[in-house]
């Protein structure tokens, strides 16, 4: 074991816990690398085991696993006696199945130190084979991970069954499947913690009434724990889940000398760059071509799982052979979704193009450059985004993407939510021709398959769908959105139909002259599909018009709008629909939502009233630059 510090050498010591951790413990944290306690874990693990409910609020990257692994065990380990056959003394619950297998693998790795645990975690296949006998009395922690859509529920009982766990890891409905099994006991006399990692995500993806079931489900005299990077925005509505008089404790990083507190670590530089939609998809390029050192992990942000679909197979196009793309998004089954978050992690360099399922509680310290191409619909989901890379004290940087114009004002926004960012000093210069060439690229991948075209169709209505329902939608405006640049900077063949495009008169083709009855399908048998309906629309289309649908067919040349009377009417009648749909959806909300709603308006009122005043400064700015100008030389354009 690594020689430990002198006693009472630091408020953060491992061996200065009171009360004091195993000796194992103590070898294990030090195996690991971790020196001495990171601020949360020096806070809460002492909490925690001197048996109190704790609220913990941290920095993504901070230690908050540990934080709860380690009083778990310690406390299972100190049972006066061994649990029964079958009984469960701890549970931890993840929102996703990425984090609850993180936590599982952490807990193993944990457990790797203590012999009794360990041997029972990892029995050899041959019973006869070699291993160190520990009497059946003998203390350990036997974890079961899991997971939904990996095994089915009757597995899951079965392995509990055989190997009786006593700390189960699990995303909530799948826990509560086995919880409700007669088999699976978590009586007052065994259990002993539950632990909810992520807990405002856990409300967030709609699981409350899962939690109040499996609450349910387990004693009431119990040590629970809440640990998040934000649970200040959903605390009132998670201590009402069984915490009694919970301990909070808030770990946040100092900005630097007199700066407010950051909610995200100090070696993370949070920036923006300025792009049209067309120069979109070529900057993630440029970006990462400009880091230094150069990045060997990266994780680029879109809205939607449509999106990742379609971009996953044209960004290669772009990026070229220097970057492996690999996609990940939550409605991948749950087997893909796990091999490609494991060739994310075991890959030395590579980038992984995902939603927002990865943007919480995944632990991947090697991430080096995070990139949003779209802000997130919810604002509080961009610091958790952001966090993905300067984990763990490693230095880090996020580049979110803002087209030029009133999207700028998210810049302000965040910096009223005490979200600062800077704007990303590395140059970034991509011309028009450039950006032409890449949608160029992404169309010629497009042609080759109408499957992929189909794809992009999709995706780009989804996005628009995420855009729309933006909560800063004074700042993300449909109205304000140049849609013929957005097409060619999707790499689009023509603009989706949709609603939003019903008074658009620009170019649907964005330029493209294509005989669309010959653009095939790569698969031959969606093709002779296609060929195949196509022939039956030719024959069910009679050659001449009959008498009574000729009367039925509005002529082309009369617009609707002509008649502007029942134009009224129906924009009256839609006016009303939107207000009696927007009043019953306040009145569904809850008060801590409608708190949400009103804090988001005033801050965006602010932000409008400071830009107000800033541009009003610029135009008297400009109106003065102008008399000089009249009255000297002649302007000859802006520096290069």
């Amino acid at each position: 074991m690594a020689p430990k510090p002198p006693a009472g050498t630091s408020s953060r010591a491992w061996d200065g816990v009171n009360p004091s951790l195993s000796e194992w413990v103590l070898e294990a944290v030090s195996s690991m690398g971790f020196a001495r306690m990171t601020p949360v874990q020096a806070s809460a693990i002492p909490l925690f085991m001197g048996h109190k409910d704790v609220v913990v609020e941290a920095v993504t990257g901070s230690g908050k696993t540990l934080s709860f692994l380690i009083p778990v065990v310690e406390k299972l380990l100190r049972l006066e006696e061994p649990m029964k056959k079958h009984h469960v003394g701890a549970i931890i619950i993840s929102p996703t199945r990425e984090l609850a297998s993180q936590i599982y693998n952490v807990l193993v790795s944990l457990l790797a130190f203590h012999g009794p645990s360990s041997a029972a975690i990892n029995p050899p296949a041959d019973d006869n084979g070699p291993r160190q006998k520990y009497p059946s009395s003998t203390l350990k922690v036997v974890p079961q991970l899991l997971l939904g859509g990996s095994t089915t529920p009757a597995e899951d009982l079965s392995t509990f069954l055989k190997r009786s766990p006593n700390v189960l890891v699990s995303t909530p409905g799948r826990l509560l499947e086995l919880l409700s099994s007669p088999h699976v006991h978590c009586p007052q006399s065994s259990f002993e913690m539950l632990i909810l990692d992520e807990a405002d995500r856990l409300l967030d993806l709609g699981f409350k009434e899962d939690l109040q079931n499996i609450l349910k489900r387990l004693p009431k005299q119990r040590r629970t724990g809440l640990f998040s990077a934000s649970v200040s925005e959903a605390v009132d509505q998670i201590v009402r889940v069984g915490l009694r008089n919970p301990v909070k404790i808030v770990v946040k990083v100092k900005g630097g000398s007199g700066a407010e507190d950051k909610r995200t670590p100090a070696s993370l530089q949070m920036t923006y760059l300025l792009t049209p939609p067309t120069h979109k998809l070529l900057a993630i390029k440029k970006i990462l071509s400009v880091v230094e050192p150069t990045p060997q992990k990266s994780i680029v942000f879109v809205s939607t799982c449509a999106a990742v679909d379609y971009l996953s197979s044209i960004l290669p196009h772009i990026l070229g052979d220097d970057f492996l793309l690999i996609p990940l998004h939550g409605k991948h089954p749950a087997n893909v979704r796990q091999k490609n978050f494991n060739r994310f992690i075991n890959s030395a360099s590579s980038i992984l193009l995902t939603t927002d399922v990865a943007s919480r509680g995944l632990d991947i310290p090697s991430v080096d450059v995070v990139i949003q191409v779209d802000p997130p619909s919810d604002p509080k989901t961009f610091i958790h985004r952001c966090g993905r890379a300067g984990r763990a004290g490693r230095r880090g940087l996020s580049v979110v993407l803002l087209q030029p114009g009133r999207e700028e004002d998210y810049i302000s926004f965040l910096e009223v939510r005490k979200t600062p960012v800077t704007l990303f000093e590395k140059p970034v210069s991509i011309s028009e021709e450039e950006a032409a060439a890449a949608t160029d690229l992404s169309r010629k991948a497009v042609l080759a398959d109408r499957a992929l075209h189909d794809k992009g169709q999709k995706a780009f209505v989804s996005w628009l769908r995420s855009y729309s329902k933006h909560q800063a939608s004074s700042i993300f405006r449909v109205a304000d959105l140049d849609w013929e640049s957005l097409g060619k900077g999707w790499g689009l063949l023509k603009l989706p139909k949709m609603p939003e495009l019903r008074n658009f008169t620009g170019d649907r083709t964005l330029g493209v002259s294509l005989e669309w009855d010959s653009f095939a399908y790569a698969d031959k048998q969606r093709e002779k599909r296609r060929k195949e309906q196509l022939e039956e629309a030719a024959q069910a289309e009679p050659k001449e018009p009959s008498e009574s649908s000729a009367k039925r067919k509005r002529p082309e040349n009369v617009a609707w709008s002509n008649n502007l009377q029942n134009k009224d009417k129906k924009e009256k009648r839609r006016e009303q629909k939107r207000v009696r749909k927007e009043k019953d959806r306040w009145e569904k909300m809850t008060e801590e939502e409608k708190q949400g709603v009103r804090e988001t308006e005033k801050m965006l009122e602010k932000v409008r009233k400071k830009n107000e005043r800033e541009r009003q400064a610029r135009l008297a700015e400009a109106k003065n630059d102008s008399t000089a100008d009249a009255e000297g030389e002649e302007f000859e354009g802006f520096d290069d």
